[in-house]
């Protein structure tokens, strides 16, 4: 297996593209699938943002960085919304389609972008290093949902999406703050 944290993360795209596609087109799965779906979602984003996204900045990739962290921020409002709706609810369906959109365009833009990015400024070992840590932070976020933040990890989101003065917000107006930071 790959430790190239590029391939790691594709590996991953195409494994939540798989789980959309179950979502969407075999109802009877959302209750199982659901929670799956969210927590991959979760612990994916915070990997990246912990790990991957700060040697991207200091690559000199920051404004792909800011971009991408921003797409991070409305998909995990959406999938807190995706987590809190009825799966068998009418509202669901649309519900789940806003956040695959925003998974979509956000992965498109990262394998287009941000990934190739990666590939051409950071060298083959430092990729598998940043592979390493990536696959730890992943497992040990395995579990979380979109709303099993801690202060540090707002923190680092705020860094990712340059936002000023963090560190001196409470936990609740890092919330707000980088709630309005959401791409949308």
């Amino acid at each position: 297996m790959t430790k190239d944290v590029v391939d790691l993360i594709m590996n991953d795209h195409r494994e939540l593209e798989k789980l959309f596609d179950t979502l969407l087109n075999e109802p009877d799965k959302r209750p199982a699938l659901v929670p799956v779906m969210t927590t991959l979602l979760t612990a994916h984003s915070r990997a990246e943002e912990s790990e991957v996204y700060p040697a991207a900045r200091e690559a000199g990739g920051e404004d792909d960085v800011e971009h991408s962290q921003k797409e991070h921020l409305e998909a995990d409002q959406l999938a807190k919304q995706v987590a809190e709706t009825d799966p068998d609810s009418a509202d669901f369906p649309a519900v789940l389609q806003q956040l695959i959109d925003a998974v979509r365009h956000h992965v498109e833009e990262e394998e287009e972008t941000v990934l190739p990015g990666i590939r051409a400024r950071i060298d083959d070992s430092r990729r598998e290093e940043l592979g390493e840590a990536f696959l730890a932070s992943r497992a040990a976020h395995l579990g979380d949902q979109p709303a099993d933040i801690t202060k540090s990890e707002l923190e680092q989101q705020a860094a990712n999406a340059g936002v000023s003065g963090a560190t001196s917000m409470s936990k609740s107006e890092l919330q707000d703050t980088l709630e309005d930071e959401a791409e949308s």
